[in-house]
């Protein structure tokens, strides 16, 4: 469970709020609002190898995003292809025809 804490409190206990992160993200807050987060390094290391991946789609050329658009799930997951509805500005209703 994520905890939310005040920077005031992480500044006074940062020991037990690190062996936290460990566990669970903490979401740190100044002047009422969340500022940063706390977190394992694990997840970093995890959360930083996702975001090259998705940075490497930059490199792919017209043909290759086509490609990609043009794809179709398996038999069986079709219900899958509505999450890319929103990103292409559709509804499943006027996607259908």
């Amino acid at each position: 469970m994520t905890t939310t804490v005040t920077a005031a409190a992480v500044s006074k206990n940062f020991g037990a709020y690190q062996d936290a992160a460990v566990r669970d993200p903490v979401i740190i807050t100044k002047n009422g609002r969340p500022r940063t987060v706390l977190l394992a390094y694990e997840d970093f290391v995890r959360l930083s190898k996702r975001d090259r991946r998705v940075e490497l789609t930059a490199e792919l050329s017209g043909d290759e995003i086509a490609a990609v658009e043009a794809a179709e799930m398996e038999p069986g997951l079709d219900h899958l292809n509505d999450e890319l509805l929103p990103a292409k500005g559709l509804t499943a209703k006027n996607a259908a025809g």
